[in-house]
């Protein structure tokens, strides 16, 4: 029997998967049993050629000679404190081919037992990155129609006008252009936007969202050219600390920073600087380098700031649908010895 696909692009189903089946998954799923995100995993139909073994939350829970004499070869990986016992269970049972996480950043399994391990690594990207995108218009919405004194006015009965700005002609600096930031370019076309794009390789780069691109060296060009920047890079140890008190000083006094990626990628303390004395106009941060933000971070009481708890990508289906994308989609190929969706490259981290 062939597979069918979900393409999330069209929202149908894709092709048939086509193909003999060459390997049984034999499937660990690192997550919490009552995960109701994972229910398509526990309770669903799984491909053809495919199997669960065991569902846990630690070494011991996997280490059942029953379980370990049938040599799982695939791990599924949801659970958000999985960075030690990943790497326990890879030691352990050496027969595992294939990491999948649910999620696109991979910062919270990341060590050095899973860089150094020889099973190919794959996310979740994409998934998320359609909610996200419409949080990125919604933030420069927010300053440029100057939303606070909007609704301020409303609640005092205060029939004022103002001049508002357009985002037509602005620019959208995106830092990290990947399936995020490329989703955001392409709602920023249709506004009138610029879009410029800051990646780590743009050797053969070419995007018809994208005016113009530049590498490593040119943060600061990004920085400087940009009305709103856009962070939605994953963390690395290349990307700490990238946007730096440095990088923010080269940005227009207008500028607004706009981070969807990792917290850390921010000097806070600097972006709070930068915030208070003028430096920037204002800033939308669904992710902080503490979360939950400490209820004594001054970003809670700053004018000039769009706050939301990390829940951009909080649809009710998210992580559903991302279950059934491993499921969907990528088992799929596993068994039929197919190229599987979503690569890492563990040494980048992306």
């Amino acid at each position: 029997m062939d597979t069918l696909y979900w393409n999330r692009e069209t929202g149908k189903q894709g092709e048939a998967y086509n193909g003999q089946i060459i390997k049984e998954a034999r499937i660990l799923a690192l997550c919490d049993p009552s995960d109701q995100y994972n229910e398509p995993l526990y309770t669903g139909a799984l491909p053809e050629g495919t199997k669960l073994l065991k569902v846990g939350t630690q070494l011991s829970d996997f280490t059942d000679s029953s379980i370990i004499e049938q040599k799982p070869n695939v791990i599924f990986v949801s659970h958000p404190q999985a960075k030690q016992p990943l790497v326990e269970i890879l030691n352990k049972i050496p027969s595992l081919e294939w990491i999948h996480t649910r999620s696109a950043g991979i910062d919270f399994i990341a060590s050095e037992g899973l860089f150094t391990s020889k099973a190919q690594l794959t996310n979740a990207k994409g998934m998320f990155s359609s909610t996200l995108a419409e949080y990125c218009m919604l933030a420069c919405s927010y300053f440029a129609k100057d939303l606070p004194r909007l609704m301020k006015q409303k609640n005092d009965s205060n029939w004022e006008q103002y001049p508002v700005l357009e985002l037509r002609g602005a620019t959208l600096g995106v830092i990290g252009y990947g399936d995020i930031g490329r989703a955001s370019a392409r709602l920023a076309k249709a506004y009138g936007m610029k879009v410029l794009a800051f990646k780590r390789n743009v050797n053969g780069f070419n995007d018809p969202y994208c005016d113009e691109v530049y590498g490593m060296d040119g943060l600061n060009e990004v920085m400087s050219k940009s009305d709103y920047i856009l962070v939605s890079a994953p963390l690395t140890e290349s990307t700490r600390g990238l946007i730096s008190k440095e990088a923010l000083s080269k940005c227009k006094s207008s500028a607004v920073i706009i981070n969807v990626g990792r917290g850390p990628i921010i000097d806070e303390e600097a972006l709070i600087e930068a915030l208070q004395d003028g430096t920037i106009k204002g800033a939308a941060l669904d992710v902080m380098t503490v979360e939950p933000l400490p209820k004594d971070s001054p970003l809670w009481k700053l004018d000039n700031v769009l706050l939301s708890p990390h829940n951009m990508d909080m649809t009710l289906t998210f992580m559903k649908e991302s279950t059934e994308f491993f499921i969907n989609e990528n088992l799929p190929r596993f068994v039929r010895g197919k190229p599987l969706l979503n690569p890492v490259d563990k040494t980048a981290g992306y």
